[in-house]
């Protein structure tokens, strides 16, 4: 025993001496080391022996079970616990968002559940390293849309409205696997056209495609499947297997129409109408500055400088777009009254006819422009032939009539000059431009 000496005073000495007694009695000996440890103890401190052998000792956590944490973007991976589950980690890629911007999931294929979350993790990477269509098995109708949405991004509407127009007859494959068309299938929308569907007197009559909308049909699906080629959708492009027959490309000729100026008779009669007739300086304007159609419809003010009497706009090749082209003398009058007329409506374009569409757009397209034309060449009684392209056509004539310099007509047109010197290292500025066009008379 351990005597010990109090020096506190009585009542302290009392407290003091329970709570020690109370220590001696929750101490015990080792049986190996026979030295004082707690009771509460599972081995001794000293010696290491056992003393409860039979309480388990809890194993640390592995650090391989830790869970990583998933980039953005990457995809997800969840848990399933209310089921029971040989693979209950689900994994979820990623393809897109909303509009409010939360991810758009799908769930990884081949498979998609796996036995745990580091395996599920190593799918997911795996896909990521090189992603690939979730849904290989897509129809004919919807490999169309994802195409569509990417190849006609920059697309003229005309061009727009020709490739919707060789789709329609290809109606009877719309249901089709993709993976699953072939040549022969392709050939069968080239010939058989589709059935007219809508009531009416023409329900059920079978509309055949002309040769040019088979060139069309058979440009499309070029196009198209080599876009499902790239993306892995189909195992290869069988539209590029064959070629639409020598009878197609005769016919296709025989019934292109030309484009052809408007005889000095015509341009006589223009001018004699042009403040009587809607639409028919529209004409003229295009006829001395030789816009096409589509870029005649959508000039826009602010490609219009009424000051220095030019404009600069285009489109369709790199040579025509925003080439600068001086307003000749004899038509200034009707664009400065269409440029009025356009600001008194609050218009962003030149040309305006009934005011803004249903969408609130105030742009002329090219078929609204196409009837307007249409309508002038016929109240005037002029050649029914004449398309909207032709007064394009009569500014070269006039041009190269009147001696204007060959690459100056080029450069107002948009086309492309090969020669260097003139295209690198001639520069025709905005007077020079115009001493040229103004040989028109």
């Amino acid at each position: 025993t351990t005597k010990i000496v109090f020096q506190q005073p009585c009542r302290t000495k009392i407290s003091i001496y329970k709570i020690f007694k109370e220590v001696l009695r929750m101490l015990i000996k080792c049986p190996e080391c026979d030295l004082q440890v707690s009771d509460k103890a599972t081995f001794c401190p000293h010696c290491g022996y056992p003393l409860q052998p039979d309480i388990k000792q809890r194993k640390p956590r592995s650090k391989n079970n830790k869970r990583r944490r998933l980039p953005n973007g990457f995809g997800q991976i969840s848990e399933i616990k209310n089921r029971n589950l040989r693979n209950p980690f689900r994994a979820m890629v990623t393809v897109g968002k909303t509009s409010t911007g939360r991810p758009i999931c799908k769930p990884l294929k081949p498979e998609s559940y796996f036995p745990t979350y580091n395996d599920a993790y190593t799918a997911l990477v795996e896909y990521n390293k090189n992603p690939y269509d979730l849904e290989p098995d897509i129809t004919i109708k919807e490999l169309y849309e994802k195409w569509l949405s990417e190849y006609l991004k920059d697309a003229s509407d005309t061009y727009i409205r020709s490739v919707n127009s060789a789709w329609t007859y290809c109606s009877s494959i719309y249901d089709m696997r993709a993976k699953d068309v072939r040549a022969r299938h392709i050939k069968g929308c080239m010939e058989e056209g589709f059935r007219i569907e809508t009531r009416g007197k023409k329900k059920g009559e079978k509309i055949h495609p002309s040769p040019s909308t088979k060139s069309r049909i058979k440009s499309l699906f070029n196009t198209m499947f080599d876009y499902a080629l790239e993306y892995e959708i189909v195992p290869m492009n069988y539209a590029r297997t064959f070629e639409i027959s020598g009878d197609i490309i005769v016919e296709i000729e025989k019934n292109k129409k030309k484009h052809f100026p408007f005889t000095d008779d015509e341009m006589k009669v223009l001018w004699q109408n042009v403040d009587n007739v809607k639409f028919a300086d529209w004409i003229l304007i295009q006829c001395y500055m030789g816009w096409r159609p589509q870029e005649l419809a959508t000039l826009r003010l602010d490609e219009v400088n009424l000051e220095k009497r030019y404009m600069q706009a285009g489109m369709k090749t790199e040579a025509g777009k925003q080439r600068i082209v001086p307003i000749h003398p004899r038509i200034l009058k009707f664009v400065e009254r269409n440029y009025k007329f356009a600001i008194s409506i609050n218009s962003e374009y030149l040309f305006n006819d009934k005011g803004q569409t249903h969408s609130g757009s105030w742009s002329v397209t090219y078929d609204k422009y196409a009837n307007r034309f249409e309508k002038v060449i016929s109240q005037l009684n002029l050649n029914p032939n004449h398309r909207p392209h032709d007064p394009r056509t009569t500014f070269v004539t006039m041009g190269k009539k009147s001696g204007m310099d060959e690459y100056a007509l080029k450069e107002m047109v948009g086309h492309t000059i090969q020669d260097i010197t003139e295209s690198t290292y001639t520069v025709r500025d905005l007077e020079w431009l115009r001493e040229d066009i103004e040989k028109i008379k």
